[in-house]
């Protein structure tokens, strides 16, 4: 493991113990991703990917019309590294909890069988295949979210890694202020506000960030400030739910400007899963992807 490796391992270790001493109610579920996060920083040291090249004439169209770098399905994934990283998953979920304990099972089952293949679960997350997941998943009698999470997580070692050598190629010099990632155009899952109330966007697929507009809806480019607006707990100040009135969704904000504690983005995501049910329940809907709706 490389030094930028373990420092992302103390990163997560300090991020978690420090939100667990913050909000115990999220001990048990950040133990079983504090295992997976580390558990995928192992993975990265065996990942083995040829770098994708992107031409410049056709580099210089993407800029020009503001096209993400590549299409998801593009994405180059180590099927070996991420298929032991699947099943290494599995045996974390089965302790985790009853609900992963029920459904995991059979999806190793059908891994050893040769009825369900890893290539193909892998290649049906980066088309986006939502039939595939609901066919799968009633074959298997087993829960579609939680057949497309491990899957999702098993892959995301490659996806970072891919998303790390893209980075290369983005204009430096011209502001991304998209409401979709730069690298493959997806939407973000989580907002930060950095120093100065800066305003970024944590890609929901690849990890990347990516800088934004203060007063802007990233589902639907709505800047209207009279129908943007956000929600928050006088005991969380620190975070917040920003609404859009056109189309209904929202998007989880963690102001990190007065956190004293460190601060991941992936934690942080994992433990607000109450502003989720907050903004659900007030009929709104999350824009983030079915691998992360856990």
């Amino acid at each position: 493991m490389g030094e930028k490796e373990i420092a992302t391992v103390v990163q997560i270790k300090k991020a978690v113990a420090a939100v667990k001493a913050e909000r115990p109610a999220y001990e048990e579920i950040l133990d079983f991703y504090e295992k997976l996060f580390l558990a995928q920083e192992e993975a990265k040291g065996r990942v083995q990917i040829e770098p994708i090249q992107i031409p410049e004439k056709l580099l210089s169209v993407k800029r020009e019309e503001n096209f993400p770098l590549i299409d998801k399905a593009d994405f180059t994934v180590d099927i070996s590294a991420s298929e032991a990283l699947l099943r290494k998953i599995c045996r974390l979920a089965i302790e985790a909890n009853e609900v992963l304990a029920e459904a995991v099972p059979k999806i190793v089952d059908a891994l050893d069988k040769g009825t369900l293949g890893a290539s193909a679960l892998f290649s049906k997350i980066l088309g986006e295949d939502d039939a595939y997941f609901d066919e799968a998943a009633r074959n298997l009698e087993t829960d579609k979210k939680i057949l497309a999470f491990v899957a999702y997580f098993s892959m995301k070692p490659s996806i970072s890694l891919c998303a790390e050598q893209l980075a290369t190629y983005l204009d430096k010099e011209t502001p991304w202020e998209k409401g979709y990632c730069p690298i493959c155009g997806s939407p973000p899952a989580l907002s930060i506000l950095r120093d100065e109330g800066a305003r970024f966007l944590l890609c929901s697929f690849c990890g990347r960030e990516w800088q934004t507009t203060r007063i802007y809806c990233p589902f639907c480019d709505n800047n209207d400030q009279n129908t943007l607006h956000y929600f928050f707990s006088e005991e969380e100040k620190d975070y917040r739910v920003n609404v859009c009135d056109e189309c209904k969704k929202y998007i989880k904000t963690v102001d990190t400007r007065k956190m004293k504690r460190p601060v991941d983005p992936f934690v942080e995501q994992i433990s607000t899963l109450h502003l989720d049910l907050l903004a659900q329940e007030q009929g709104l809907e999350s824009g983030i992807p079915i691998w992360l709706q856990m």
